[in-house]
């Protein structure tokens, strides 16, 4: 990573407020016209590609007695996301947004004492606005011109007075219970949260964020979120691009809120929801602004060479597809290979696909770009499909060329073992199934995950369908028709699911309609294994949230693709598919989570929590309904 840009450095490129003096000069925001009903410019008055990227600073723990040690302060900070705005109040780590990038060595374990040094209530307006096409949360604002609301526009009740209550995730961490950031285990100010991360894993590119219970999708918005990077002997051989030409992309996006009288964008975050005014239906929160490094639509200078980009998706709800492209608009993917996934290296550099990749919340990519072959020219980062303003950044490569010292090699992680069910996935496996439902399910307005168990026992089938909550299946590994009922869906219904220490587990996370679904399981770095789609969900009866007749067999869904086959722990799940991954959960015990990463659908009903505990303790722990797991089900 790049060590030469330190906090203090940082901080004065945000243009922070310290006390009342700021760190540059005054910029006098944009004059806009007050958003109405006719689309607005894209770029809302800010100048695209004006601003240079910042890198977020770099921490390692220092050495203590026993333990490399760290104290990380989640502080209230003052920042400018571009130079034509004022400063946005901002929940941070350390001051920063996004927050400093860690760095740790695989093996070594680390303690993090994150210090809860929040002041005031959540530093953004959130208001609740009518659905749609094209959507108003795609514009600046949302007060008339005399600051009164229109139609349908309200408060989101509660959201002004939430004091800052935080609990920190490890996103990917493979560590125990307690230090996995338990949602209900948030904290107020004057109180830390004392974590230890064995980092018993390959190199990869971890994050962490607010997880607090119901409200992460505030709290994320608010600023809190970094990166996390794992280095190992492995990685360090393959002698690929580091230092100041290895640089870490977050991307996010965000919405702002304006002068009603002159329509100027104040800089402070607005978290703009719509809903569905006939049925309730929460769309998830997406903003016209893309930020790459808490920059909006920022520029980077780079040498005529290899670089590495850790690129990270920390937006609420919004997917990019990602390109690069020339000057010209011409794609240009032959100049961009694929070095790895959420947890770790890919055996070998992969190809992006012709249709670009698509990043869902919470997902990583390990990138390595050639812009040797571009000299003198800007190429743009984009999102082909993207609400509004597709651009993300811009490159502007030297003209002079050099020689390059890094030449990507063409074989990565040779630890990396490709998993195959029966084979490198034993067959004394759980199963855990999974149904993620669309909204209006039996009257509920949103999205539902349903937690199933499968109906072995002839005389519980029903004898008439549909029932609620009962779904017939046909597998496709097998042909064969299951009945499933629904044991859990809210988190706070009883705990069903308790995997052993060690055991592996293919979970089915099973789509009957609505939007993709980011899939996030904690603990474990899992693998895609087979991703089937149904030609026809007319079965599934949303009114009673049932099954009218077994739905048939879905069929083979799109191509896993090279880089799809790597280590992740998050997984996209689209409409009608039935996808299966697979891990061994052998690096912690506890109680963890399972979730949506769409943050207003983790925060909304779209989470579940299972338990990991040593094979010699299950025999004495009662379960709910009797002996034995809920992971622990027969079949394919």
């Amino acid at each position: 990573m790049n060590q030469s840009v330190d906090r203090r450095t940082f901080l004065a490129s945000a243009g922070v407020i310290a006390g009342s003096s700021l760190l540059g000069s005054p910029v006098r925001a944009a004059v806009l016209p007050v958003p109405s009903g006719a689309p607005a410019a894209p770029n809302f008055g800010l100048t695209k590609f004006l601003d240079p990227l910042r890198i977020p600073p770099v921490l390692r723990p220092h050495s203590g007695r026993h333990q490399d040690l760290l104290t990380i302060g989640m502080t209230t900070a003052r920042l400018r996301l571009h130079s034509q705005l004022p400063v946005t109040p901002l929940w941070t780590y350390e001051g920063c947004f996004p927050g400093p990038t860690i760095e740790v060595r695989s093996g070594k374990r680390v303690r993090v004492a994150w210090s809860n040094e929040l002041t005031g209530t959540i530093p953004l307006e959130a208001v609740r606005v009518p659905f749609t096409r094209p959507s108003p949360a795609n514009l600046p604002g949302y007060r008339a011109p005399d600051g009164s609301l229109p139609a349908g526009v309200a408060p989101i009740d509660g959201v002004a007075g939430l004091p800052p209550w935080t609990v920190v995730h490890l996103h990917g961490a493979v560590a125990n219970g307690h230090n996995d950031g338990w949602a209900h285990n948030a904290m107020l100010p004057g109180d830390a949260q004392l974590t230890e991360y064995p980092n018993r894993q390959a190199a990869a590119a971890l994050w962490y964020h607010d997880h607090a219970m119901a409200v992460t999708r505030f709290t994320v918005y608010a600023g809190l979120a970094g990166m996390y990077l794992v280095r190992d002997a492995e990685e360090d051989a393959l002698r690929l691009p580091r230092g100041e030409h290895e640089i870490p992309l977050i991307l996010t996006d965000r919405n702002l809120d304006t002068d009603p009288a002159t329509g100027a964008l104040t800089g402070r975050l607005l978290y703009k929801l719509p809903y569905a005014t006939a049925t309730g239906t929460m769309v998830p929160v997406t903003g016209p602004f893309t930020l790459v490094n808490g920059v909006i639509w920022p520029h980077l200078d780079v040498a005529a060479r290899w670089y590495r980009f850790r690129v990270l998706n920390a937006a609420n709800s919004r997917f990019f597809q990602l390109d690069l492209v020339d000057e010209a608009g011409t794609v240009q993917h032959d100049a961009v290979r694929i070095a790895g996934t959420d947890a770790g290296l890919l055996p070998a550099p992969a190809a992006v696909p012709a249709g670009g990749l698509v990043l869902t919340p919470a997902e990583r990519l390990d990138l390595l770009i050639d812009f040797g072959r571009f000299p003198g020219q800007r190429l743009r980062l984009t999102s082909t499909g993207s609400p509004g303003e597709p651009d993300i950044m811009e490159f502007r490569v030297e003209r002079r060329g050099r020689p390059d010292p890094v030449t990507p090699p063409d074989r990565l992680a040779a630890s990396y073992v490709r998993l195959r069910h029966g084979t490198t996935v034993p067959a004394d496996h759980d199963h855990v199934f999974v149904a993620l439902l669309p909204p209006n399910v039996a009257n509920e307005p949103n999205p539902v995950l349903w937690e199933l168990a499968e109906i072995t026992d002839p005389a519980e089938l029903p004898t008439r369908f549909p029932v609620p909550g009962i779904l017939q299946l046909t597998d496709p590994a097998t042909g064969k028709v299951r009945t499933f009922r629904k044991v859990a869906s809210l988190f706070d219904d009883t705990t069903t699911l308790f995997l052993d220490r060690g055991q592996w587990a293919v979970w089915h996370f099973i789509q009957l309609g609505g939007a993709p679904h980011p899939m996030h399981v904690h603990l474990a770095r899992l693998q895609l294994l087979n991703r089937w789609t149904y030609a026809d969900l007319a079965a599934f009866d949303l009114a009673s949230g049932g099954t009218t007749t077994p739905l048939p067999a879905p069929g083979e869904g799109p191509r896993i693709e090279k880089w799809e086959e790597g280590w992740k722990d998050t997984f996209q799940v689209r409409q009608g598919e039935w996808v299966t991954v697979a891990g061994r959960f052998d690096g912690g015990t506890g109680e963890f989570m399972y979730h949506c990463h769409i943050l207003e659908h983790e925060d909304m009903g779209m989470m579940r929590p299972f338990v990991v505990h040593p094979p010699e303790v299950a025999p004495f722990h009662m379960h709910p309904g009797g002996s034995g797991h809920s992971g622990h089900q027969a079949g394919g």
